[in-house]
């Protein structure tokens, strides 16, 4: 288990929080409630202002641009916000806080949340991929016998068929799930074309294997199948379909 230095404990104040950049030039909120620590992407996800420069009472940070709000200890978004924050796990040794490395799944909107016995099997399923840049993922009317979850690079949507073809008009972000067909019924072929438009890093996972997990943990699979269907909607109503 690797682990990155972030900061010394004693310059985060008590109920506060403060922004701080690690090996490789990331910038991570780090956040006190308590006698816990959290660490968080520093950039709020709806339009890249930075967290620090909110308002954070101990429990609930609210970004000062468009008043969304999360969960410090989840991350969970609260009232207008629509998307939670990427949390990293936190180590804390004497005066030092480290965040730990871990698999994109755990960040990832679909599955935050779910019991860890879950999550960790699911887990298990994803295998690293390295993708060079314009290499074609899928294309309409493949099998649909996996899902993706972006880490790094940019994958570019097409919809359509043939010279009709369009873009979905949407861009991911590291975390985030594409391929829904595989955890669909009766959605056996690709509805869309996924390309790499630079070199990328993706984890694939079985949705067929996925599903059987879901279904041996009813409370997990409803809550993944609610946020599945809110992730197309909000997809279908602002760009097209995936």
């Amino acid at each position: 288990m690797s682990k990155t230095f972030v900061c010394p404990r004693s310059q985060v104040p008590a109920n506060g929080m403060i922004e701080c950049e690690v090996e490789g030039g990331r910038k991570l909120l780090v956040a006190n409630s308590g006698d816990d620590y959290f660490a968080y992407q520093a950039m709020c996800p709806h339009q890249d202002v930075a967290l620090c420069e909110g308002l954070y009472d101990g429990a609930v940070l609210t970004c000062h641009q468009h008043l969304w709000q999360w969960d410090i200890r989840t991350g969970a978004a609260v009232g207008l916000a629509e998307a939670p924050l990427e949390g990293f796990p936190v180590q804390v040794e004497g005066d030092s806080i480290y965040v730990v490395a871990q698999s994109t799944v755990n960040s990832t909107e679909l599955f935050a949340g779910i019991p860890d016995a879950t999550l960790q099997a699911i887990i298990g399923l994803a295998k690293r991929e390295e993708v060079g840049g314009g290499k074609t993922l899928y294309d309409v009317g493949d099998p649909s016998h996996d899902f993706f979850i972006l880490e790094s690079g940019r994958v570019e949507f097409l919809i359509g068929r043939d010279q009709h073809m369009s873009p979905a008009g949407f861009m991911l972000r590291k975390g985030e799930v594409f391929g829904w067909a595989a955890l669909l019924e009766n959605q056996p072929h690709r509805i869309a074309r996924a390309t790499c438009l630079e070199p990328s890093q993706l984890l694939r996972i079985n949705g067929h294997q996925a599903l059987e997990l879901l279904a041996a943990d009813p409370a997990a699979g409803y809550v993944v199948m609610r946020r599945l269907s809110s992730l197309i909607a909000r997809y279908l109503t602002s760009s097209g379909s995936k």
